[in-house]
């Protein structure tokens, strides 16, 4: 199909559009922005606080694995090339949002109505998410980078499966963010600088 076109013409595009699928998914927990509120709860800050630092570093690394894979989509890259970042992001990925879940089922349930299920949801969503990411890392492991046809077909397929988990499954983690925990959330300083990428709206209050 895209043969006879040059090294990368035929995927490049393809590519292009699984670096845009992947700037669709938001960093999860901390797309907050100044959503801070008068009424003091110790607990639940003491909560959010423990949240937000365990999940900035993660924040970051997710942030650095979208780059990645825009870079390669930018560059005039090698199938190869791009496999080997593609891969290296997606794990990166799946280790970043299972240490999210672990984070937040450490923490414990947070001091509001509905909080022991809120947590349990979302803990539940975060490991949908990075066991999801590890799937999508085996995909591109198992590309064949020596038939451009083939691996433009598989990169595509890749792409739409990451648009659809970048669409899918927020719901646990807004419900956690909603009221009291995302204003005890946005007072940490760790949440506020580890906020979603440019690309990825963030939630104003």
């Amino acid at each position: 199909m895209f043969r006879g076109r040059g090294p990368w013409k035929g995927t490049n595009p393809v590519n292009k559009k699984l670096a845009a699928a992947l700037s669709g998914g938001a960093v999860l927990v901390l797309a907050l922005s100044g959503c801070s509120s008068d009424d003091g709860n110790e607990k639940l800050d003491a909560w959010a606080k423990q949240v937000c630092d365990a999940v900035q570093p993660q924040a970051k690394k997710i942030e650095a694995a979208n780059e990645a894979i825009k870079k390669e989509a930018s560059d005039n890259s090698t199938p190869a090339e791009v496999q080997k970042a593609d891969s290296q992001a997606f794990q990166d990925m799946s280790d970043a949002y299972k240490a999210i879940g672990a984070a937040v089922d450490k923490a414990g349930p947070p001091d509001v109505e509905n909080g022991e299920k809120k947590q349990q949801d979302a803990v539940k969503e975060l490991n949908s998410i990075w066991a999801s990411y590890a799937s999508l890392k085996k995909q591109v492991d198992d590309l064949n980078t020596k038939d451009q046809a083939k691996f433009a077909d598989g990169l595509k397929d890749i792409a739409t499966e990451l648009d659809k988990l970048s669409k899918s499954g927020n719901d646990a983690l807004t419900t956690l963010e909603e009221g009291e925990v995302g204003q005890a959330m946005s007072k940490q300083a760790s949440c506020q600088r580890a906020s979603a990428p440019a690309s990825a709206p963030a939630t104003n209050g």
